[in-house]
């Protein structure tokens, strides 16, 4: 395990003219999923115009801070259900943004979507205004499996939301799958990952269900009225989902994360969340966002009500706060290199460079971590590439233990 050393507890430099990420929430719901546990709101869609402008101001206040010397090159409407919004509030708030912050013209704009909440008129205004990456939220193929998730689309409306995307010109979709559905077997499991290919996304985000404190799905266990998928049953289509998708052509670059090659022979990965894997900054604007900014990280109130009445409260705040901040502190610089660890690993091609990570630091790799890397290549958890050795990465074994592996570098 590490151990704390309190000479690396000064703040890290993350170097400013690194480009920048912003994220934010959208709250709102039709219906709250039972394996939900995020910051989400059902049946308050009467607050969407004062939700807009509220964020409109917290926009304004955090680009006061705003470095000059870097830009903003993703932006990810994140949720709750983004697609629940009119296509004017969308341009409203990507307007409002360009209008404050120095948004790159090449910049990566994703929403998330729910399939039961869009018709072909939405996603042509989403193409027009620049929205330039889909993320659906599919699930399952298997329609009973998306009522057990207590999701409000079905596997048609699907179709007709992706079709009819790629049919505009709006090619670049990822698709969310659960595995661990209660009820789902292997093969049911396969088939709905090979409708999936079928249709040829350009991305793949594959997720075990994982059972929430809080959620109704936790509650159902509770009174024993659902059971928890076995961990065996969960490996084995974890393990399944990559054999196929390596077969198909996908490129695991993630944990949960593939991507289809583009021309240039580089892949299709999401550079939003790369941003967060590489530990790089990030602004998180809205009702429980999260953001990592000069060393400091950040998260939002929660509560929706609370949000739109602290807009209303003058008060002076220091970048990267913002009114709706309730908890913030500093990263000390051993602190980030855990992080940076406990992310970086996560990206199954990529892996940790030892060369960035002293361009970052000022710290050899093995200097601070050498002890657990030996420990977990001896394991068989993580391999070294390279004739120097400098790139660590998680092993195929690895990947099934991966919190295991984190724990290592992050556990104390």
């Amino acid at each position: 395990m590490s151990s704390r050393n309190p000479a690396l507890e000064e703040p890290a430099e993350l170097g400013q003219k690194a480009p920048v990420s912003i994220y934010v929430h959208i709250p709102f719901c039709e219906r709250r999923c039972l394996y939900c546990d995020f910051v989400t709101e059902a049946g308050k869609s009467h607050l969407i115009p004062d939700y807009l402008a509220v964020l409109a101001c917290e926009v304004e206040e955090l680009a006061q801070g705003f470095p000059a010397s870097t830009s903003i090159h993703t932006i990810y409407l994140g949720g709750g259900t983004p697609s629940l919004l009119p296509a004017i509030g969308i341009k409203a708030v990507l307007e409002n943004i360009r209008r404050f912050f120095p948004v790159r013209e090449d910049a990566e704009i994703t929403l998330e979507m729910n399939p039961g909440t869009v018709k072909p008129a939405y996603l042509e205004n989403l193409n027009q205004i620049g929205v330039n990456r889909l993320s659906i939220g599919l699930q399952s193929t298997i329609d009973q499996e998306l009522q057990t998730l207590g999701r409000i689309h079905n596997y048609a409306q699907f179709l007709d939301t992706f079709n009819t995307a790629k049919e505009i010109g709006l090619d670049n979709i990822s698709a969310d799958l659960i595995y661990g559905i209660p009820g789902q077997s292997l093969q049911s499991w396969e088939d709905s990952l090979q409708k999936l290919l079928d249709l040829q996304p350009s991305h793949a985000s594959l997720y075990s269900l994982t059972i929430e404190k809080g959620s109704p799905f936790a509650k159902m266990v509770e009174e024993g009225r659902l059971i928890e998928p076995e961990s065996d049953l969960l490996a084995d289509m974890y393990e399944r989902a990559s054999e196929i998708l390596d077969k198909t052509g996908f490129v695991q670059y993630e944990i949960s994360n593939w991507a289809v090659h583009k021309p240039d022979g580089s892949i299709k990965s999401s550079r939003h969340n790369l941003q967060y894997w590489r530990n790089l900054p990030y602004l998180g604007i809205g009702t429980g966002a999260h953001g990592f900014m000069n060393g400091i990280r950040t998260a939002n109130t929660t509560s929706l009500e609370e949000y739109i009445r602290r807009s209303k409260i003058l008060r002076k705040n220091i970048f990267p706060r913002s009114f709706a901040t309730t908890e913030w502190h500093s990263i000390g610089k051993y602190e980030q290199m855990q992080d940076s660890m406990m992310l970086g690993l996560r990206l199954t091609e990529e892996g940790v460079s030892a060369c960035d990570f002293f361009a970052r630091f000022g710290k050899e790799l093995r200097e601070i971590f050498g002890q657990q890397i030996d420990l977990l290549v001896n394991q068989g958890l993580l391999e070294e590439l390279g004739d120097d050795r400098k790139t660590i990465r998680l092993t195929r074994r690895g990947r099934l233990l991966g919190n295991q592996v984190f724990l290592n570098f992050v556990g104390d």
